[in-house]
């Protein structure tokens, strides 16, 4: 197998060259041991730091074992499965202008996708139900609308084929419903420009708000934002519970003396009921949530805290608090059997927990890695 160093040179090579970049091609996947991954195991995908500071794609097992490793040209942030966990795309972190589509299998290589000009993505996406087509939260930053990019994904390379507005400003995180139609938009509030990186350029305007969207027309079906006193809640990262219900963790961007809810959760329906740690508990947050996820048996979803070093979970059938774990730099959360997280950090751990009471357990560390805000568990047919 060629070195990382290699096919990274090579990536961002081709990357500056405006052309869709190969990476990796269908012997080295193999090499890098997809194939040896048993079919009952779960495996989970996040994007990384790596010990010699370039930036990746890897699918390990629970136990930090790498089933597959997709270097990047910069800073990930989401990855989106396909339906049958065959396929995968992987956004930039805000404001990124790059995503990289990959074939789990290694059957074909991965390419570099590149937003259009005058847009960024913001760092996730989600596939149509039949694999076609990828929805990816975009910003059209000459006037700040909030777009979804449309992407036929069927073919050897992605095509750009359409856009749909989200009604609002910073689309970030994106999830497709049950019913394989409507599409739910985080619209977090906050403008934000290539040229001036993550700098926030609206604080004293931002209006979150959370949007339904209907993706075969575009006809925006239900939208709900927070009181005013609220405003500047950023409305981020999602997940959704088996009766439809949307969890949302917030990021607070007015004064830090403030203590904000941070936990919102809603439906197409249904306002917004917003949910607070205890007192003693809710300061140490720094008023931020990194991720959020539902658990396999739809009980209780949680939330990380990586500036606050702790895990917090709640019960999806009223959000009442249920406990609090520290973990230091923890952010990525996915599901794991049927009550259990695996938990993902900034030091290079997984770590196991079911049970808010008790302190999770260590799975695995990795020198030098860091984990980056995501974990998603890979669904196989």
């Amino acid at each position: 197998m060629l070195s990382t160093e290699i096919d990274r040179r090579h990536f961002l090579t081709m990357l500056a060259a405006g052309s869709a970049g190969l990476v990796l091609s269908g012997r080295q996947a193999a090499a890098l041991g997809v194939f040896d991954a048993a079919a009952g195991e779960p495996l989970f995908a996040g994007a990384r730091r790596e010990a010699d500071g370039s930036h990746s794609i890897a699918v390990v097992t629970p136990e930090g074992l790498e089933a597959l490793k997709i270097p990047l040209p910069g800073r990930g942030h989401d990855i989106a499965f396909s339906p049958d966990g065959r396929q995968a795309i992987a956004f930039a972190r805000r404001p990124g202008t790059f995503a990289v589509a990959f074939d789990v299998e290694g059957r074909r290589e991965p390419v570099v996708v590149s937003a259009p000009t005058g847009r960024h993505f913001y760092g996730h996406g989600v596939y149509s139900p039949d694999g076609r087509l990828v929805y990816a939260t975009e910003n059209d930053f000459a006037s700040a609308r909030g777009l979804l990019g449309v992407y036929d994904v069927s073919g050897e390379t992605p095509r750009r084929i359409g856009e749909i507005a989200t009604g609002g400003v910073g689309p970030h995180d994106v999830l497709l419903s049950a019913d394989g139609r409507t599409l739910v938009v985080a619209n977090g509030g906050i403008e934000t420009r290539p040229e001036t990186g993550r700098e926030k350029l609206n604080l004293a305007t931002m209006e979150p708000n959370v949007t339904f969207i209907d993706r075969e027309n575009g006809a925006i079906l239900a939208s709900h934002k927070l009181d005013k006193a609220l405003h500047q809640l950023s409305l981020r990262h999602m997940a959704l519970d088996p009766s439809g219900t949307v969890w949302i963790g917030g990021q607070y961007e007015g004064p830090e003396g403030d203590r904000p809810p941070l936990l919102v959760r809603l439906s197409r329906d249904v306002g917004p009921a917003l949910f607070s740690a205890p007192d003693p508990v809710q300061a140490l947050l720094a008023n931020y949530v990194g991720s959020v996820a539902v658990n396999a048996s739809g009980d209780v979803v949680a939330t990380s805290h990586p500036r606050g070093n702790r895990i917090l979970y709640w019960s999806t059938a009223d959000g009442s608090f249920l406990g609090a774990q520290i973990m230091v730099d923890a952010c990525g959360l996915a599901p794991i059997e049927e009550t259990g997280f695996l938990i993902s950090d900034g030091n290079g751990q997984l770590s196991y927990s079911d049970d808010p009471a008790s302190s999770p357990d260590a799975l695995s560390v990795a020198a030098g890695i860091s984990w980056d805000n995501h974990l998603v568990p890979l669904k196989r047919a």
